[in-house]
């Protein structure tokens, strides 16, 4: 069996694509045959265990709650040494918190740099590794310009997730082992 964590975009935003966090743990665990399904927040954060392809597994989540819920949820599934890699890569401070996104990609990105410079403030960073763009906004991701338009930068579609939400699911797919 292999770990994986599953990002689902856009669920529980604004009272809008409302699935709450017990309908998701189940559909997970129906549609990949997973088990140990655990989710953190209700903003579409899962840990689950199965056989198979992380991409096998998100076009059976993405189906389940389209069956569920009648809406299209993009979903991204990393198995567990892509996760890690995930936050192993990330070149910012780790107390950082909420201060840093990673906005994980489900194809390449083909990062604006021009949109991103004419956005950045002088104390934003930005870095990309593989599928990932870390944005650090040390003044604050709700005050950074960049922040509110970085996913069009980005070029492909993306989920974003704090840094202190990429370690906690870091800790969640190490919880267990011995």
């Amino acid at each position: 069996m292999t770990k994986f964590v599953a990002f689902l975009r856009g669920i529980n935003v604004g009272g809008n694509r409302k699935v709450p966090m017990a309908d998701l743990r189940q559909i997970c665990a129906a549609k990949t045959a997973g088990t140990g399904v655990r989710s953190y927040i209700a903003s579409g954060n899962l840990v689950f265990e199965a056989e198979g392809a992380p991409e096998e597994h998100a076009v059976a989540i993405k189906d389940g709650i389209e069956e569920a819920f009648g809406f299209d949820v993009p979903v991204l599934v990393l198995d567990e040494a892509a996760m890690k890699a995930v936050l192993d890569g990330c070149p910012f401070p780790r107390d950082a918190g909420k201060l840093v996104h990673a906005y994980l990609c489900y194809d390449d990105p083909e990062l604006d740099l021009d949109g991103v410079d004419a956005l950045r403030a002088p104390t934003e960073q930005v870095a990309v590794l593989g599928r990932t763009v870390w944005l650090h906004a040390p003044d604050g991701i709700g005050r950074s310009k960049l922040a509110a338009k970085v996913e069009r930068l980005i070029g492909v579609d993306a989920t974003a997730r704090n840094l202190n939400t990429v370690i906690k699911m870091v800790s969640m797919l190490d919880e267990g082992d011995d």
